[in-house]
């Protein structure tokens, strides 16, 4: 039967289906390393569909961690003779960034990878929308840091120790000075600029900072890389409570602030016991309050 006037061969309506869809279809002989692209990869790479492409072109256009996580994959998918998916990212000719997920699978002659081959599909979208639902469940909506989830997750249960590969110099606990008192003189709304300057002030001051995360009403919790030494971190802290005793406006006026600081510092930078850590740099804090306002106390953890 003949093809209904205005209707494509079947091929032709599939490849620009693929097309719309942002999914392209490739294959890799591994004896040459010659590619063959189909036009839905060249346009998610940004190349023109006449372009002599290498593999070591394709290459070079995936980011770091992608790149490396490819190449890994790739290398055990041929030794194993087994398949794999990556979402990776890439930078276009262009300079435009994008993700794409990466599918391949295996062809062997006896017993012999001779071809990789697979899809490649334009996930930016995607991944945009997945980033905005993850930043979501992730930080705090009033501050935007980290919330007491993460923390939990990454710190106190265990992430960043178990990985061995993220080492830890100092937890420090910050505790807003008479904040029921400023919220009590200056309602919630006073409370919540409060609040939101502390955020900046610590983000600020920690730049390099692992982690800095709002961990209860007015308490906040940073996780400090390592430095040269205890008296470093304990002078990095120093300077950031002076920067969070600078006042803040509200309606034009200017309102005091401060804060308190307990610290408690890494045995061993790739190996420590978080929860210790923890309690032991909270009873440094109800130390420092006890002191006074605007003031910084160290802890050592337990043997």
């Amino acid at each position: 039967m003949p093809a209904r006037p205005g209707m494509a061969g079947s091929d032709d309506l599939l490849a620009r289906a693929a097309l719309r869809a942002g999914i392209g279809a490739w294959e890799c002989d591994l004896s040459t390393e010659a590619l063959t692209w189909t036009r839905g990869v060249f346009e998610l790479f940004g190349i023109p569909e006449d372009a002599q492409v290498t593999r070591p072109d394709a290459v070079a256009m995936y980011c770091e961690d992608s790149r490396d996580a490819m190449e890994r994959l790739r290398a055990e998918a041929i030794a194993r003779r087994r398949g794999f998916s990556l979402d990776a990212r890439i930078r276009r000719a262009d300079g435009a960034y994008r993700w794409m997920r990466l599918t391949a699978d295996i062809v062997c002659s006896a017993g012999r990878p001779t071809h990789l081959y697979g899809l490649k599909r334009d996930i930016t979208d995607e991944r945009v929308r997945w980033e905005a639902l993850r930043r979501l469940a992730e930080h705090d909506a009033l501050t935007g840091l980290v919330n007491r989830a993460v923390f939990q997750a990454r710190f106190l249960d265990g992430e960043l120790v178990d990985s061995g590969m993220v080492p830890l110099g100092a937890l420090v606990l910050f505790d807003i000075d008479g904040f029921k008192q400023i919220n009590d003189a200056g309602g919630h709304a006073m409370g919540d600029a409060c609040l939101e300057t502390v955020a900046e002030r610590l983000a600020a001051g920690f730049p390099d900072a692992l982690m800095v995360a709002r961990i209860g009403g007015d308490e906040f919790a940073v996780l400090c890389r390592p430095c040269r030494s205890r008296r470093a971190i304990d002078m990095q802290v120093a300077s950031v409570l002076d920067r969070l005793s600078a006042p803040i406006l509200r309606s034009g006026e200017p309102s005091s602030l401060s804060a308190s600081a307990g610290i408690a510092y890494a045995a061993d930078p790739f190996v420590y016991d978080a929860e210790a850590m923890f309690v032991a740099a909270d009873a440094a804090l109800y130390v420092a309050k006890r002191a006074g306002r605007n003031t910084l106390r160290s802890a050592d953890i337990p043997g």
